[in-house]
């Protein structure tokens, strides 16, 4: 829960049916006791993976109709500023406008980015954003890209265990970011052997979640930063809105100046403690998700088949409202209650000294 009366203001999509972008975070942060201001960057039907949706995008001049007015009447005071999904150049412009006078205004504020570009190799929007992005890295307190996301903001192709180190060290010393989470990395053969024994998963198919957090200490070339790191197995299907829940889980939970230590793991930071929660929950949440999904009518379970879907877009749409988040039954889970597992991350404290493991085929 919040520690003290605590407000955000979320920048993200907004859709009528189903719960990705704003949908999928404001009601997870407002059960954790924290009101939200939520400013809607696409106002759409549903999202993108239905194959039809109908909507609009928010330009940047009413972006910024919107920032006036809020500035004008007082209503601009958050104490945590969460960005998601924004299309295009113009708007994001208008949105790392808002976010640098609200860190000039308030330096303690927590801002966590999420630079939502792509993802598996694609690009979902305008690449005329990557410059923004990048400019905007030195803003935020956490960012959460995804595997293709990091390798985009920093032009390191991840194919090895030293171009992870190197894409890692980008972000803490070129652009100044504190706080990294890399969530839902696949599993390849050369991460499998670079990782500890401790945090290894068994057998079975498994998504890695990194964290690496700047410490107290004046980072370094040879040690930018404590590395946190555990395994999840996978789930079964297609689920939209997991980044965007797992990053407002990972807001709510994040307090860097608690004085409360009793729960923390040994070699725990503020972020490798946020991410458990929202690792685990997140986790939970796809579990009743997928149960659900599993007891509704054949015609709702068919897989997934272009051809098929072609011929009757209602085909897709039945599968995919049928594994919409389970927010509303799941909210025992946010609040903390239910959880299959804690999932701790646990420190990688060998990541910046181990040596180079040689790459096998992946």
């Amino acid at each position: 829960m919040a520690q003290a009366p605590e407000r955000v203001l979320s920048i993200q999509s907004h859709v009528v049916f189903g719960y990705v972008g704003g949908k999928a975070a404001v009601f997870p942060l407002q059960c954790l006791g924290y009101d939200v201001d939520v400013v809607n960057t696409v106002n759409f039907s549903n999202h993108a993976g239905y194959g039809r949706s109908g909507g609009s995008k928010t330009t940047a001049a009413e972006l910024n109709a919107i920032f006036e007015s809020m500035e004008q009447n007082e209503l601009l005071m958050p104490t945590r500023l969460l960005t998601g999904y924004i299309p295009g150049a113009e708007a994001l412009s208008a949105v790392e406008k808002l976010a640098s006078k609200l860190k000039h205004s308030r330096p303690s504020l927590i801002y966590l980015l999420d630079p939502v570009m792509g993802d598996a190799g694609r690009l979902y929007v305008a690449a005329d954003v990557i410059p923004v992005y990048r400019e905007m890295l030195p803003l935020a307190t956490i960012i959460t890209p995804n595997w293709f996301e990091v390798e985009i903001l920093t032009e390191v192709q991840l194919n090895d265990f030293a171009s992870l180190k190197k894409a890692l060290s980008i972000l803490h010393l070129q652009y100044h970011v504190p706080n990294v989470v890399i969530s839902s990395i696949p599993l390849k053969q050369w991460l499998v052997d670079a990782l500890p024994p401790s945090i290894r998963p068994p057998d079975g198919d498994h998504l890695l979640c990194i964290t690496s957090s700047i410490t107290d200490a004046p980072p370094s070339s040879s040690t930018p930063s404590l590395v946190h790191a555990q395994c999840v197995s996978t789930i079964p299907g297609y689920f939209s809105g997991v980044g965007d829940l797992f990053s407002a889980l990972l807001l709510a939970h994040f307090h860097p100046h608690t004085s409360d230590t009793s729960s923390r793991v040994p070699g725990a930071t503020a972020l490798s403690e946020a991410a458990s929660q929202a690792l685990a929950k997140t986790h939970t949440l796809l579990q009743v998700t997928h149960e659900q999904s599993m007891r509704l009518p054949a015609g709702e379970r068919q897989p997934s088949d272009d051809e098929l879907d072609g011929a009757d877009p209602l085909r897709k749409t039945r599968r995919m409202r049928g594994r919409e988040l389970a927010l509303i039954q799941g909210q025992n889970i946010i609040r903390g209650a239910d959880l299959d597992d804690t999932l701790p991350l646990k420190l990688w404290d060998s990541f910046w000294s181990q040596e180079t493991v040689p790459t096998v085929n992946a």
